[in-house]
């Protein structure tokens, strides 16, 4: 038995939960989500405990029973709570501004990246540097800030660029100087 796979997901009060045959609906104080549940797997929701039970000891089974567990424990999680990942701009001119529908990065490129906000993820700026992307779907806001970081990563030598906040670039020695012969 799958360990992610057999804990039983509880269901907070503001929460409310829809197991259908193909698909788990989870409506929450921040919006709507709907997580696919592959076949061969159930839910069944008891009171305020949902849980996964797999039909077969197949692998693909095992393997899906876990998944689909973590991705509907995240559905409750970001519909009550939310989900957010930080990201800090470093390097001399580097900045970020809001524009309407769009983030504008200026990250030391001849022109400036407009970068469109999708649907369902809000982006944050504080003092130009400090960036906050949040929403309620966990992938979806993870993609949304791996696609913002991708735009300049953190280079190893002077560490310039976009890092995630707390995120340690291991730093290289540059060129040794002027030593040795003429």
């Amino acid at each position: 038995m799958s360990r992610v796979g057999k804990a039983p997901i509880p269901i907070p009060k503001q929460v409310k939960v829809e197991v259908g045959e193909d698909q788990v609906k989870v409506k929450g104080p921040k919006g709507e989500l709907a997580c696919p549940v592959p076949p061969g797997i159930d839910c069944k929701l008891e009171g305020e405990v949902l849980t996964i039970v797999r039909r077969d000891d197949s692998r693909q089974q095992r393997s899906l029973h876990g998944l689909t567990r973590a991705l509907i424990a995240n559905s409750v999680t970001g519909t009550v709570d939310g989900f957010q990942k930080k990201l800090e701009i470093r390097g001399v001119g580097y900045r970020a501004e809001h524009q309407k529908d769009k983030v504008e990065f200026a990250l030391g490129y001849s022109h400036p990246i407009a970068f469109p906000i999708p649907k369902g993820v809000s982006i944050e700026i504080e003092k130009q540097v400090r960036l906050t992307v949040s929403g309620i779907d966990k992938q979806q806001v993870g993609q949304v800030a791996a696609n913002i970081r991708a735009l300049r990563p953190p280079e190893p030598y002077k560490g310039k660029g976009i890092r995630y906040d707390g995120e340690e670039v291991a730093k290289k020695a540059g060129k040794s100087g002027a030593t040795g012969a003429k």
